[in-house]
């Protein structure tokens, strides 16, 4: 990032001085204040740089202007042009010391347009450098590195378990780390963050800017592996039957994993609709709407930071899993607010960096109709319009009340055991949703939430199976209907 506009401007500069150096060479650059002879060459730089030839010299005559002299210039390219010279007073006089005076010539130009191609082609040429070496988005030469042994690491390790699970900065360790002090500081810590990165024990969690260490042994289990729940099995399916509804409802779902091409576009609060899969593993999902509100990082997997309770201000440790794309660490705030599948999250910045603020709209629990997911005898899963206890905000299309999480945790093990085709499990859940409603709709968006009960699914394969499959019918607004129902039956 710091780099590369460094090289770009050092490349542009060499550039310049290239082609200026090149069209000069080749004849007097044209000024109209300058004197000319018949034989002279010229380049001139409002011609584009232009070549050509002085063939005669005779008198200027303009009383307006006073005493001036003409050129007659066999150009180049062919054909004769006209100049004045020996005139002092013209605009012309003024030398274009660039030969390339324009936007597409600068370095904002040329990094908004190539910027990230040109910043895999360095990072590339870096990495194949066996002379340098890398931490935190940093390069450095390697044979510059201080020597950092197995006790030095093993002492960070010690004073990383004493810390009570809050990352440290190197600065911190390097407190407790005895290095030579006879050393630069700068290099001294360099040496010691490339020393922890190459040692598995030690994990750098520090967001973009900022260098903060943390042992692996430490890291809860689902920020090292992805929870059940979150892992999707990719489904092939054509993005180019998706009608402009099916992409809008797309993009409102916000789902981590889907393909559509969503800017992510700096905001001050996204609202959340909880998923399933999200309620259970007690995680928020780093979409293309919410991604710009999380701390990110150069190179580091897995980011530490902290959430805010935004009605208690109380805080709690959290992490970004960024290759996952997943927020963990909420679990327990689900549970203290009573949040199911529905409920409506509210995700902003907070006002020290590195904290971002989660909230909802509780309120005292009161009993409500809902959808409600009940678990069969023979271990399937079906809905029920049933009264439940809501204490928080929601979205009418993605509640579902989970009454008995064991069960629906045996059903989703079931489910990822037979692998039911995805076509025949859409059917199957639809043909449920179906019997709540008088008219046999289902809304798209409430499938897409019943869906990712059993499977972890992103909208676009289910969309694009409504789209295709002739079983689903759409009747307007994002519902659809079974064709023919009662031909399909949960086991069909």
């Amino acid at each position: 990032k710091e780099l590369l506009p460094v090289l770009v401007e050092a490349r542009i500069s060499a550039e310049r001085a290239s082609l200026l150096k090149k069209q000069r060479g080749e004849g007097k650059v044209y000024l109209p204040k300058e004197r000319y002879k018949a034989g002279d060459k010229l380049v001139f730089p409002a011609l584009d740089w232009q070549k050509g030839k002085v063939a005669a010299v005779r008198p200027g005559v303009n009383p307006e202007i006073g005493e001036f002299e003409v050129i007659e210039v066999e150009l180049k390219g062919g054909g004769k042009r006209s100049f004045a010279a020996s005139l002092n007073d013209h605009k012309l006089n003024q030398p274009l010391d660039n030969p390339r005076d324009d936007d597409l010539f600068s370095q904002e130009s040329i990094l908004a347009v190539y910027g990230l191609e040109l910043e895999k082609k360095l990072t590339a040429a870096l990495q194949s450098d066996e002379g340098l070496v890398q931490i935190a988005g940093r390069w450095f030469p390697r044979a510059l590195l201080v020597d950092v042994n197995v006790g030095h690491l093993n002492l960070a390790e010690a004073v990383l378990d004493e810390a009570n699970g809050k990352p440290l900065s190197t600065h911190a360790l390097l407190e407790q780390v005895e290095l030579p002090d006879t050393v630069n500081p700068n290099l001294i810590e360099f040496s010691m963050n490339y020393a922890l990165q190459e040692d598995e024990r030690f994990d750098e969690v520090g967001p973009a800017g900022e260098v903060l260490w943390y042992l692996q042994r430490l890291e809860p289990e689902d920020v090292r592996q992805t929870p059940v729940q979150l892992r999707y099995t990719p489904i092939e399916y054509d993005r180019s039957v998706l009608t402009d509804e099916m992409l809008a409802l797309e993009a409102e779902l916000s789902d981590e994993l889907s393909d559509a091409d969503i800017p992510s576009e700096p905001v001050d609060e996204v609202i959340v609709s909880l998923t399933y899969p999200h309620w259970r593993a007690g995680t928020l999902p780093v979409s293309a709407r919410v991604r710009t509100l999380f701390p990110t990082a150069y190179e580091s997997p897995r980011v530490r930071f902290t959430l805010v309770d935004g009605q208690t201000k109380e805080t709690m440790p959290a992490w970004v899993v960024r290759k996952n794309r997943y927020v963990y660490g909420l679990s327990e705030w689900y549970r203290k607010y009573s949040l199911i599948p529905g409920s409506m999250v509210a995700v902003r910045k907070g006002k020290m960096p590195g904290q971002v603020i989660v909230q909802t709209r509780s309120r005292r629990p009161t009993k409500e109709w809902v959808r409600t997911v009940l678990v069969g005898s023979d271990g399937g899963i079906v809905f029920a319009t049933l009264k439940q206890n809501i204490a928080a905000d929601y979205n009418e299309r993605m509640i579902i009340a989970v009454p008995d999480v064991d069960s629906v945790d045996q059903a989703w093990a079931q489910a990822a055991k037979e692998r039911a085709p995805f076509e025949l499990l859409v059917r199957n859940i639809m043909l449920d949703l179906s019997k709540l409603n008088l008219q046999g709709h289902v809304h798209a968006q409430e499938l897409y939430s019943a869906l990712n009960i059993v499977r972890r699914c992103p909208p676009g394969p289910l969309l694009a199976t409504l789209a295709t499959q002739p079983a689903f019918v759409h009747v307007g607004d994002m519902h659809f209907r079974l064709e023919e129902p009662e031909l399909w039956s949960p086991t069909a």
